[in-house]
């Protein structure tokens, strides 16, 4: 009996990484990129696999059939908001691609404030010597809002490379060597944080939880005096002008932002030009499609077994 075909429909900018990819897997059963011009208008009733990222506003009436659906990357606040989704099981993308990856952008944007590397850059467009006081990582708090897989191994990361780590989630997390926090917890959290690192999923609850009120709570007997905020969960969690502001009055002491609300951000952002704000392009954990295919062709093949998905999302918590 043929298989029946698996449908992707990526908006991705790596468009021959995709076509590469689908070169290497999939050899089994018919593919239908919609993104090649040949699959224009074409009947989607037979696929019962859809690999989604930014899909077209139609997909889910001309794809009526679908047994599961898959996201492109580890977000999935972008999916559940489309219209039409149907009634099957949405699976993240998982992978320890996207965990490394992550990893290596917190430890990286913690250092870097850490190391005073901003007030550096500066002094260098100045031709400006002058040796800042020191400080290294056992000095500063790092605080992690959002603990789950990504969360939790930047948490382990950090403390490898010595700084004292904290963590907190809506429900109380045991990782060792890391004071978890739950929701009533928030504000003792942040008391203790030097540098905030979101990694939060877009829910309800978070939409715009990263906000001046909340930068206000941070510590600000750290090293640098002004905390750092770093952002590489979602956009939708933090208000950007809220940001601005709070660097302009010296609430924050520095940003290191790499989601927005609006992608790419604006031209007359003002992130893009601040002395204290590094920006971005959502490359902290960009999706590997190669892994991202592999991930879907081992869950494809539990589902054909009889075997449970894993990662299904759960659509009332919206992770």
């Amino acid at each position: 009996m043929p298989k029946a075909p698996i449908l992707i429909d990526l908006k991705f900018s790596g468009r021959a990484a995709i076509v590469q990819a689908l070169g290497q897997h999939f050899h089994d059963r018919p593919v239908v990129d919609l993104a090649d011009g040949n699959n224009a208008g074409r009947d989607l009733s037979d696929c019962r696999y859809a690999v989604l990222w930014n899909p077209d506003d139609d997909l889910f009436e001309r794809a009526r059939n679908l047994d599961i659906l898959f996201s492109g990357g580890a977000g999935v606040d972008r999916v559940l908001e489309l219209e039409g989704l149907p009634d099957a099981p949405l699976v993240r993308f998982v992978d320890p691609s996207l965990t490394r990856r992550m990893s290596e952008y917190v430890v990286l944007q913690c250092l870097y404030h850490a190391r005073r590397m901003p007030d550096y850059a500066r002094q260098q467009t100045e031709t400006h010597w002058q040796q800042l006081p020191p400080a290294e990582a056992g000095d500063f708090t790092v605080g992690i809002m959002g603990l789950g897989e990504l969360g939790q191994d930047a948490a382990r990361k950090l403390k490898v490379m010595g700084f004292d780590v904290i963590g907190w989630s809506r429900s109380k997390k045991q990782i060792e060597g890391v004071d978890c926090f739950d929701a009533e917890g928030l504000d003792a959290f942040l008391d203790r944080t030097d540098i905030l690192v979101g990694l939060l999923p877009l829910t309800a609850g978070t939409t715009g939880i990263f906000n001046r009120a909340l930068f206000e709570k941070l510590s600000r007997s750290g090293p640098l005096g002004a905390p750092v905020f770093v952002n590489a969960g979602r956009g939708g969690s933090q208000v950007e002008a809220d940001i601005v502001a709070a660097l302009e009055s010296g609430v924050l002491g520095g940003v290191s932002l790499d989601v927005f609300a609006s992608e790419p951000l604006p031209p007359a952002s003002p992130l893009w030009s601040h002395e204290r704000a590094l920006v971005t392009p959502h490359i902290a954990s960009d999706t590997d499609v190669r892994a991202l295919f592999a991930h879907v062709a081992r869950q494809i093949a539990r589902f054909e077994a009889g075997e449970p998905l894993q990662h299904v999302v759960d659509r009332t918590a919206g992770y």
